[in-house]
């Protein structure tokens, strides 16, 4: 079995007016990322996804190219069936013979970024046709499953305080989630006003549902010692990014002077940078997005790592139907799995990209046991929204 195509597409998907919101990362007026496609030369097709920004809004046509002129290319003929093998070639170029033959990375410069976007994809779409070639889900493949269903939790709230407990009560309405998140930090001008929208919600929502917050990297580390302070009351569940991505240290800093557990990862690129986060002690929960941090391949790498040294694994599945596809296969696979999350802002690549519908029940969400990724694309969809 040979892969005789790989093509990446743009898909590029406007939200209607009524369905926007606004965050710090700006009004969520489209949704976007890079699909691509790999075919064999038997006629066996899988898909995976890619994206160029965290909020998945943003230009995707250089990671595309990446993946058309690049990388792409140059796996034409390879075997999908070795997806490891194939992400090594994506990590070290030219040099890969040295890397497989002397047992360790000799990555090319683009090592972050993009590059391993893209990788990620491709690695997504080759343990999709994987897992079609034997008629099995991709979590067989990764050592079987630990668990038949996991608890989500509903991922939105960007509502003032004024209406933040009813939004949030909205999302437990249509699927019976015990846990919501909501958004903090920059977006909401004054650190007061932040303390002010989270005491709110726990106000409305009584004592028995798990709130989330997430500052989305936009505090400085004082600033995010004083919000922790000011909502100790509320009993969070968890303090999503309290500070930029690059200020490890910061973060390690943050979660030592506060018993809300820290969660982090949705801006990292691999296990290289999960490691880092251990060895600052930063954090409770990992949360790798597999269409950033290296496809399936990588997240086993990273869910390893969290098993290693008592971190819990509950990815960051804002994206499309592939990417949150994957994110289950992952969870099904590790034992470090405790928690899925589920977007209720507006999501056309989630909901309508695919035929399956990946429905949440009294606050759980079943593991499929489709083969690949048990994702149907419809086609159709994907041609009329993409971007030049």
């Amino acid at each position: 079995m040979k892969i005789r195509s790989i093509a990446a597409r743009w898909a590029h998907v406007p939200i209607p007016r009524a369905q926007q919101h606004r965050s710090d990362l700006g009004v969520a007026d489209h949704f976007d990322a890079t699909i691509v496609r790999v075919e064999t030369e038997c006629g066996l097709v899988g898909w995976g996804e890619a994206k160029a920004s965290v909020g998945s809004m943003g230009n995707n046509a250089a990671l595309a190219a990446l993946v058309n002129r690049d990388l792409g290319p140059a796996l034409i003929g390879e075997d999908p069936r070795d997806p490891r093998r194939l992400w090594e070639i994506g990590y070290n170029g030219g040099r890969t013979h040295y890397a497989l033959s002397r047992g360790r990375g000799f990555p090319v410069l683009d090592r972050r970024g993009s590059r391993i976007s893209a990788i990620g994809a491709i690695d997504m779409a080759c343990w999709d046709i994987l897992g079609r070639s034997l008629d099995v889900p991709v979590w067989r493949l990764l050592g079987g499953k630990c668990r038949d269903s996991l608890p989500a939790y509903a991922s939105g709230g960007w509502a003032p305080a004024e209406s933040i407990g009813e939004q949030l009560e909205g999302y437990i309405a249509r699927g019976g989630f015990r846990a919501v998140k909501m958004r903090v930090g920059a977006g909401d001008g004054a650190l007061a006003t932040s303390v002010r929208r989270v005491r709110a919600a726990r106000a409305h929502l009584g004592p028995d549902v798990d709130i989330m917050v997430d500052a989305h990297g936009t505090y400085a580390v004082k600033e995010a010692l004083r919000f922790a302070r000011q909502v100790e009351e509320c009993d969070l569940a968890w303090f999503e990014e309290p500070v930029n991505a690059d200020d490890k240290a910061g973060m390690g800093t943050v979660r030592a002077a506060t018993d809300i557990p820290i969660t982090a990862g949705e801006s990292e690129f691999t296990r290289f940078d999960f490691r880092d986060l251990v060895e600052h002690r930063a954090v409770d929960y990992f949360q790798p997005d597999l269409a950033i941090a290296g496809g399936i391949t990588e997240a086993m790498r990273i869910a390893a790592l969290a098993e290693s040294h008592g971190i819990k694994l509950a990815p960051h599945l804002w994206g499309g139907a592939l990417n949150f596809a994957a994110g289950l296969q992952v969870m099904a696979a590790s034992p470090a799995a405790v928690i899925a999350e589920y977007s209720l802002g507006a999501n056309p690549l989630l909901h309508e990209l695919a035929e399956e519908e990946f429905a949440v029940v009294d606050g759980m969400i079943a593991i499929p046991d489709r083969p690949g990724l048990g994702v149907t694309i419809d086609e159709d969809f994907l041609a009329a929204h993409t971007a030049d």
